[in-house]
C-alpha cells in the first residue's frame, strides 16, 4: 500500500473530515479525496461512506485507520534512526510554542542553529501549550515549548518525552500610583477585589488564574502580555506577568512580589519516535543553551 494513501486515510482518521486532513497534509481536499479513492481500490474495500454532507470511516476504514498510524510511527522512528546514522542536523524543525517563549527563548535558540547547522531550517508556530501538545502528537510540531502551572498540570501525551528548562516566576503588576505599590511581599489573594487583566479563556494561564482565585472575573482578556502592562499603565486594572514576558518594567506600572511566589514550569516536549534525531537534538540544546544565557544575563 502507498505510504501516501495511508497518511491520508490517516488525516481523515485524525482530523475528522477531508477538509481537515487536506489542510493538516497542505494538500487540497481534491487530492486527499483521490488519494482514498485509489485505496478503495488497492484493498478492494470500501473505507469510507457518506455521513450526511461529509464522510465517516467504515468499519474497515477504522480497522486499516489503526494500522496506518502504527505503519506511519515505523516510518517515522527509520527516518529518524537513518538519520541518527548519518550524524547529519539537517532537514526541517517545527517549533510550536507559547508567545513569550517566542519572544524570549527562540530567538537565541534559533540564532545558534542557524549559526552551528546552516542546513537546518527551523519553522515556529506560536500557540497555547495545549494547542502545542496537539500538534505534536498529530505530527504538525517536532517540537513543543509549553508552560505549565503546577496547579494546572499540564497532560503529556503518551509517546511524548519532555525535559524541563527551568522555572519561570510571576509577579503582580499595578499601577504605579495603586494602594500596593511598594507594599512588600504578600499572598495574591489581597488583589482578589480588584479589576483584572488576564489571558483569555482557554489559555492555561486564564485556567491558572480562576484556579488560585475562584473569585476572579477578569475584565481584560488580552494575550499579550505586554499590552496587559500598558492596560495596567493606564489604571485600568492588575494583571500577573511572568518574568519571561517581562522584559522591562513599563512607566506607569509598579512590580509587587507575591508570597508564595506563584511559578510556572517551562518545558521542551518532543515524539519519543524521533528522539535518535541529531535534529530534534540539536534543537532541545539550543532551547536548554538559550534558557541558561537567559537566567545568566
Amino acid at each position: 500500500m502507498d505510504l501516501g494513501r495511508l497518511r491520508a486515510l490517516d488525516a481523515v482518521a485524525t482530523y475528522g473530515s477531508v477538509l481537515a486532513a487536506a489542510d493538516a497534509l497542505h494538500i487540497t481536499p481534491s487530492a486527499v479525496s483521490q488519494q482514498l479513492a485509489k485505496l478503495d481500490r488497492e484493498t478492494g474495500t470500501r473505507l469510507l461512506e457518506r455521513d450526511g454532507r461529509g464522510l465517516r470511516l467504515t468499519d474497515a476504514g477504522h480497522i486499516l485507520a489503526d494500522h496506518a498510524a502504527r505503519v506511519l510511527a515505523a516510518v517515522d522512528e527509520a527516518e529518524s534512526a537513518l538519520a541518527a546514522y548519518h550524524q547529519d542536523v539537517t532537514g526541517t524543525v517545527t517549533i510550536a510554542a507559547f508567545a513569550t517563549a517566542c519572544r524570549g527563548l527562540l530567538p537565541r535558540a534559533l540564532a545558534e542553529l542557524a549559526g552551528k547547522h546552516p542546513q537546518l531550517t527551523t519553522r515556529i508556530a506560536e500557540t497555547n501549550p495545549y494547542e502545542a501538545m496537539d500538534a505534536l502528537i498529530r505530527g504538525r510540531a517536532d517540537v513543543a515549548v509549553a508552560d505549565d502551572w503546577p496547579e494546572i498540570g499540564l497532560v503529556l501525551p503518551d509517546g511524548v518525552a519532555h525535559v524541563t528548562l527551568g522555572h519561570d516566576r510571576a509577579d503582580l503588576i499595578v499601577p504605579s500610583g495603586h494602594r500596593l505599590a511598594g507594599a512588600p511581599a504578600g499572598p495574591l489573594a489581597r488583589a482578589v477585589g480588584e479589576r483584572w487583566i488576564a489571558s483569555p479563556p482557554g489559555t492555561i494561564c486564564h485556567d491558572w488564574l480562576l484556579r488560585v482565585l475562584p473569585g476572579v472575573r477578569p475584565d481584560f482578556l488580552v494575550g499579550e502580555f505586554e499590552t496587559q502592562q500598558t492596560l495596567v499603565a493606564a489604571g485600568l486594572g492588575v494583571a500577573l506577568v511572568p518574568r519571561l514576558a517581562r522584559t522591562h518594567t513599563v512607566p506607569g506600572t509598579a512590580v509587587v512580589a507575591v508570597d508564595p511566589v506563584p511559578t510556572r514550569r517551562v518545558v521542551v516536549a518532543w515524539r519519543k519516535a524521533t528522539e535518535v534525531r541529531p535534529a530534534l537534538g540539536a534543537t532541545v540544546a539550543a532551547l536548554r543553551t538559550a534558557w541558561s544565557d537567559r537566567a545568566t544575563a
